[in-house]
């Protein structure tokens, strides 16, 4: 009975987070937990995102606490952000929306944190739209583990975005297929403080917020270490 109420109120509680309004608090509380997610996964010894993966990435997706919850009617929400690679770093975030939904004899909640890679010119095409759907109109596939390159030979060699997430402390692929990302240009907007052309935040043609400085470093600093390795 504690499980089925549970289970009701995350459901209840996705439909309402689809629709509550963001303040700059809250987005910079966002962006330190998506630092933190990156810090984590980075940290995680042999479950970490093999080096020759981070090494080609083009763009990284961090949403932190997506939930999950099922009742008949399953759900999923969740809100991050993305920085991508430019020719001078990697670019200012941006932020978006993760939601999909499915139907069946299903029952449970759950939180998990979600890493999704771009890891082709492709890849970085998706995250530029203003929305579109894991496993539709973006080939994707669950991305292995191990810090090793080796560990990465039986991904899909035409994924354009790998998928990672972390429950209990425990990072691994995911399969997202059906769920939609969406740009969240009202949550951008506020941040930035002035309207912004997604686009051209990723491309690096915006300058860094201040309150995402550290996130940003520390994505580089991940991807700089993996370069490293790989040489």
């Amino acid at each position: 009975m504690k499980r089925t109420i549970t289970a009701i109120f995350i459901c209840l509680l996705l439909t309402t987070q689809a629709f509550a309004g963001s303040s700059r608090e809250s987005l910079q509380a966002r962006i330190n937990a998506a630092k933190q997610v990156v810090d984590e996964i980075m940290n995680a010894n042999d479950s970490t995102i093999p080096s020759n993966i981070l090494k080609q990435a083009t763009c990284v997706g961090v949403i932190p606490g997506l939930k999950k919850g099922a009742f008949v009617w399953g759900g999923e929400y969740g809100q991050g952000i993305v920085t991508c690679r430019t020719g001078h770093g990697w670019s200012a975030p941006v932020f978006i929306r993760m939601a999909g939904g499915s139907f069946g004899l299903q029952i449970g909640a759950q939180s998990t944190d979600l890493v999704l890679v771009a890891v082709n010119d492709r890849g970085f095409q998706d995250l530029l739209k203003s929305k579109f759907k894991i496993g539709g109109d973006a080939a994707a596939a669950a991305g292995p583990v191990g810090r090793a390159g080796s560990a990465a030979t039986d991904w899909k060699m035409d994924a354009e975005l790998l998928s990672y997430s972390r429950n209990k402390g425990l990072f691994a692929g995911i399969d997202l297929n059906g769920v939609s990302v969406t740009q969240n240009r009202e949550d951008t907007d506020l941040y930035f403080g002035k309207p912004q052309d997604a686009e051209e935040v990723l491309k690096g043609s915006v300058g860094v917020p201040q309150g995402a400085v550290l996130f940003v470093r520390t994505v580089a600093k991940a991807f700089v270490k993996a370069k490293a390795e790989q040489k």
